[in-house]
């Protein structure tokens, strides 16, 4: 068997895609939310999440140890966003799953949540006029809903079905009980 090149068949681009994603959201919402864990007020008014900061003292009027428990949301949502995107990565590790598409769930559920927290900070920090927080939020969501785009239209390869008579017999014998 001679093999030319890299072999990458077993790589679709929406898996590279997803690693890819991971290879950022991983370390940097780590470090946001692991700030937010161990100081909870001095990170809630660094530039990620200074539009979250804001909009909940000054618009729906929050202080105190609530703004404390609000900052810790933030930090488990971003923590629950990068476990599944951990859990997406160890998928990867078998070409199996790869091909089969198996570890698009956990992408999935990444994509979703991380896409509707950066939404909601898009607008948070448009409310409040964080020109800098909009940005970032705005990056983060073009990322994410560009990845599950991407997600949609690579499908992975069906296998063809069985045509044999043996084979037909079997699936009108396991339809018809």
């Amino acid at each position: 068997m001679e093999i030319t090149g890299s072999d990458m068949s077993n790589w679709r681009i929406g898996s590279l895609n997803g690693a890819l994603l991971a290879a950022y959201f991983v370390p940097v919402w780590g470090m946001i939310a692991y700030g937010i864990m161990f100081a909870p007020v001095h990170a809630l008014y660094d530039q990620p999440n200074i539009s979250a900061a804001l909009y909940v003292s000054d618009h729906l009027h929050v202080a105190g140890m609530n703004l404390v428990r609000i900052a810790w949301l933030l930090a488990l949502v971003r923590f629950a966003v990068i476990a599944f995107f951990a859990v997406f990565l160890a998928l990867l590790c078998w070409p199996s799953t790869r091909k089969s598409g198996a570890c698009d769930e956990a992408l999935g559920i990444a994509l979703g949540v991380g896409s509707l927290f950066s939404f909601a900070c898009m607008v948070m920090a448009s409310q409040v006029g964080e020109a800098g927080a909009l940005r970032l939020h705005a990056t983060e969501l073009l990322m994410m809903l560009g990845t599950a785009i991407v997600l949609v239209f690579d499908q992975p390869a069906h296998k063809p079905a069985a045509t044999s008579d043996a084979a037909l017999r079997e699936l009108q014998l396991a339809n018809n009980r």
